[in-house]
């Protein structure tokens, strides 16, 4: 498993990073504070503060390379 830090501060961003990770078969759990949600889900990230930036989970270990060059524009860099 791999956490990294995304920002998802607008609604297009909001879909775009829905459809980018539901091209992946892996599980996305999305961490804001004591609240875990479901990535693929675009209802459970509007219940998120989006104004902040949100860990992201990604439950592989295979394929991540491929994973983080797909979610790099929403990544924050560290």
């Amino acid at each position: 498993m791999k956490t990294v830090q995304i920002s998802l501060n607008s609604i297009g961003k909001v879909k775009s990073f829905v459809n980018t990770i539901s091209q992946f078969e892996y599980d996305f759990d999305l961490i804001s504070g004591r609240y875990v949600i479901d990535a693929k889900s675009i209802m459970g990230i509007f219940s998120l503060d989006l104004s902040k930036p949100i860990d992201l989970a990604i439950h592989t270990e295979t394929n991540l390379d491929e994973i983080l060059e797909a979610l790099k524009p929403y990544i924050i860099a560290q």
